[in-house]
């Protein structure tokens, strides 16, 4: 079958098919037993760690590659384990490069130039596109994603999170793959950006025909667009890799409790997790104030010799925030992709200058016995600031400094002088306790960030600032982490994130900033504060 665009939907088989990732005792994937036809719609769901992004890895051929430890390489080959076949039109992935296209978990390690418009050609440019075709499919899949009203050569530096999320699904389309490999495209987009992207790719189906095999722990976005569920379950000697396969209003109402107890996120579910127990409305001791505050990623330019050289500022993408960081209280900062959610996190955390206002530390977070550390988080010294402020990034590969799940749980107690006797404790609360030996970056992606979590929390941080923390997360692991995040609150810990999750801002409670695209130009107050609820079990 070929399309009207001249795609060729592909066909994927696999057969007893299993990969263990170097310097893991346990396969990711065992005994996979899978045929998608061509043109076929496919939702693959599972727990955290089943070996879905294995999977998807295998079949865009990158699975292996000799970059062992980079993100997405999925391990060394020499010491990786492959058993039984998989296959794309009856050859090897890895044969046929450019047949499957993958989006990962993480945009940033698929930005490769630039400017927005290369960014997109880059693929098909090496597929040997014809150039006549090559622009007119750029702005066809950057109108498809929502960044069509961006000039070609904007800065991908200067894109948020989401829109880098959508940049990559545009470089993707623009090679008009056979066969579409999506890993949880839409985790770090806000709910319009949601529907914005799963609404493109369903135009690219509809155009191109081509087959979808698309990971997402949240159903009911893409219930409708799919034709078929195949849940994969962890790798066991004894059992198939495939837990259910059928019609996705079958499988939904067939396996509804299966499915829960695996951590998939049904439409209506939310797991129970635990109540606040802390007094509602005790106000904690301020640990943290932004007053007046503009926040930006660029740096300061020196203007040309017609100007004399002065320094030009950045410009701000917010301006004119107001927040009070207290002990005990949780502070969640939501709003649209690209309003600047990720840089106000960054800039109350220490990690980016403020460009007009301030961050203040109190003396309450700053501590009895002087060290030096004045009031300013963005000038304190590293050891300084991870001892009252942990970050954890959007991206969980940046704050990774080891090849072992272990010792980077044990690098801050370490280099701070802490005991290591939370380390234990954090393993088993994370679900990390059988993956200490594992390479960092060859965990799943929810793994990753239970990592990152936990990397953070072994410093003992006075304030925790958590960037999406619940992506890539099932049912399960997320009432786990939730809960870890509600006792810490009612142990006086302070929690700042930044999260379009509105159960996971429900179950935190505390106080909400929402920001506002397009207003810091004008110099006004971009924040809208009203309180959450504080959240009961559910």
């Amino acid at each position: 079958m070929t399309s009207i665009t001249g795609v060729r939907p592909a066909a994927v088989s696999a057969r007893g098919w299993g990969w263990r990732h170097a310097g893991r005792s346990r396969p990711a994937v065992r005994g996979l037993d899978l045929d998608i036809r061509p043109g076929e719609r496919v939702l693959l769901l599972g727990p955290s760690g089943a070996g879905k992004s294995t999977l998807l890895h295998a079949l865009a051929g990158v699975l292996g590659d000799s970059a062992a430890g980079a993100p997405g390489a999925g391990g060394d080959a020499e010491d990786s384990d492959e058993t039984g076949s998989l296959l794309i039109d009856g050859a090897p992935p890895r044969s046929q490069r450019g047949r499957a296209g993958l989006v990962q978990q993480d945009p940033e390690t698929q930005v490769v130039l630039s400017r927005l418009g290369d960014d997109v050609a880059f693929g098909a440019e090496n597929l040997c596109v014809p150039a006549a075709e090559i622009w007119p499919r750029v702005r066809e899949a950057l109108d498809d994603v929502g960044l069509g009203s961006l000039p070609l050569d904007h800065p991908t530096s200067a894109l948020s999170g989401g829109q880098k999320q959508r940049l990559a699904l545009a470089g993707i389309l623009a090679m008009r793959p056979g066969l579409l490999l999506l890993d949880e495209p839409t985790a770090n987009l806000d709910p319009d950006g949601v529907l914005e992207v799963r609404d493109a790719v369903g135009r690219c189906l509809d155009k191109t025909g081509a087959t979808l095999v698309v990971v997402e722990h949240r159903v009911a976005v893409w219930k409708d667009l799919v034709d078929r569920i195949v849940v994969l379950q962890p790798g066991s000697a004894t059992e198939s890799a495939v837990l259910i396969d059928g019609p996705p209003d079958q499988v939904l109402a067939e396996a509804r409790d299966m499915l829960i107890r695996a951590g998939v996120w049904v439409p209506g579910y939310v797991p129970q997790t635990r109540p606040r127990t802390a007094p509602v409305g005790a106000a904690g001791q301020l640990l943290l104030a932004a007053d007046g505050l503009a926040v930006s990623r660029e740096r300061p330019r020196r203007a040309g010799l017609r100007e004399r050289f002065r320094k030009i500022p950045p410009r701000p993408v917010q301006s004119g925030i107001q927040a009070r960081i207290r002990a005990g209280e949780a502070l969640t900062i939501t709003g649209q992709n690209g309003s600047g959610k990720s840089t106000l996190a960054l800039t109350l955390a220490g990690l980016l200058p403020p460009v007009a206002g301030t961050v203040s530390a109190a003396a309450e977070l700053i501590g009895r016995v002087s060290d030096g550390t004045g009031a300013d988080p963005y000038r304190w010294k590293a050891q300084q600031l991870i001892s009252r402020i942990g970050t954890v990034f959007q991206e969980p590969e940046h704050q990774f400094v080891t090849g072992r799940v272990l010792d980077e749980l044990l690098f801050g107690p370490r280099h701070l002088g802490y005991g290591e006797e939370r380390v234990d404790e954090l393993l088993e609360r994370l679900r990390l306790t059988e993956l200490v030996e594992a390479n960092p970056y060859t965990l799943s992606g929810g793994e990753k960030r239970r990592l990152s979590v936990a990397t953070v929390l072994a410093a003992h941080p006075q304030v925790l600032v958590l960037d999406e923390p619940t992506f890539g997360q099932d049912a399960n692991t997320w009432a786990e982490l939730a809960s870890f995040l509600s006792e810490l609150l009612d142990a006086g810990t302070a929690v700042v994130s930044v999260t379009h999750d509105a159960e996971f801002s429900a179950v935190l409670g505390g106080t909400e900033l929402r920001l506002r695209a397009g207003d810091a130009a004008a110099g006004t107050p971009a924040v809208t504060d009203r309180g959450l609820p504080e959240a009961a079990a559910s």
